[in-house]
């Protein structure tokens, strides 16, 4: 006979070990992109033993990569060109069919375009609800995440028999992708062609500079800069910095830089080391999407500005006199 608290102890135990989680690889076919392996960490923290599925047309190499990762039971790899452009349409019916060979109780993406276009329609076609952008696990069934724009914690009990669950990247550490050897097997195979969509092609934006959700530093400007031709300034700093440039909603709505430069509830979520925010007034849509970085310095010339409420160093200031003195200490 067991007491109770061992018994509790054993039965816990138990569970985790039959628990069993899927993890959808984000990659370009030959990197694996850094939000993946923080979903690789989620995916361990619920328990039990974690697979990976790699698809794309000449995807071995990201495989290889997730391989090395400790703690995988195996990686599902499916090669085809149907899988160009890593269309929704066709990664759903090869999830599904996975699913119903190995039974997972978890299935899990990152939280990006990616993760937010394929996994709510393998929810739909399992019939349970998707459990979205997640930042922390309590245990296989119960998860945490931020409602009313990061103003309050919602911590969630799922009943589904089947969790499918988008992470929030910067909520989790990168898993290394070392310290493994990991099975590299043939996810099923079957026909995934779909007449509902055909990719033509991706235009990337090439920049030297870090990416913006990976990046360690960053510097975001607002409004406050009153034109694109201002956010050099912005530049030469970064460039001092080695930093990463954003932007505030409003300075994307206003014309000054492209959209995929965005921060926030409706742009990107980063947690950098350093965030440097420029002639940004702080909209909680924005501070959802930044104020979990490690410090925060804000410059403006507004003393009641929102962002000073967030911020560890504040600088009531001009910006156009703050920021090429700044960088000239630099």
């Amino acid at each position: 006979m067991f007491a109770p608290n061992s018994r509790h102890l054993f039965l816990s135990g138990q569970l985790r070990r039959l628990q069993s989680t899927l993890v959808l690889a984000e990659h370009n076919n030959e990197v694996l992109s850094p939000a993946t392996q923080n979903t690789l960490n989620a995916a361990k923290k619920i328990g039990g033993d974690v697979s990976v599925l790699v698809a794309g047309t000449k995807c071995g190499p990201a495989a290889e990569s997730i391989a090395k990762a400790n703690g995988i039971s195996k990686v599902l790899v499916a090669e085809s060109d149907v899988f160009k452009g890593f269309t929704a349409e066709t990664l759903t019916p090869l999830i599904l069919a996975t699913q119903k060979q190995f039974k997972f109780t978890h299935i899990l993406a990152p939280a990006t375009a990616f993760g937010k276009t394929v996994l709510p329609r393998v929810a739909a076609k399992l019939d349970v609800s998707p459990i979205t952008d997640i930042i922390g696990i309590k245990d296989a069934n119960t998860f945490v995440r931020t409602i009313y724009a990061g103003n309050a914690i919602l911590t969630l009990e799922a009943k589904d028999p089947i969790k499918v669950i988008t992470v929030r990247g910067t909520a989790f550490p990168a898993e290394p992708l070392e310290g493994g050897s990991a099975a590299i097997d043939k996810a099923p195979e079957g026909d995934y062609k779909t007449d509902l969509v055909e990719f033509l092609k991706q235009e990337l934006t090439k920049s030297d500079r870090p990416e913006l959700t990976s990046a360690k530093n960053i510097v975001s400007g607002g409004r406050g800069l009153k034109s694109g031709d201002n956010f050099k300034l912005l530049y030469d700093l970064a460039d001092k910095l080695n930093a990463a440039v954003g932007a505030s909603r409003a300075a994307v709505d206003a014309g000054f830089v492209p959209n995929d430069l965005q921060i926030g509830q409706t742009g990107k979520i980063v947690a950098p080391d350093l965030y440097i925010a420029v002639g940004i007034s702080g909209a909680i849509q924005h501070l959802a999407g930044m104020k979990d970085s490690k410090t925060i310095v804000a410059i403006n010339k507004d003393p009641e500005a929102p962002i000073f409420q967030v911020s560890d160093y504040g600088l009531v200031a001009d910006l156009f006199k703050a920021v090429p003195e700044l960088t000239s200490k630099l």
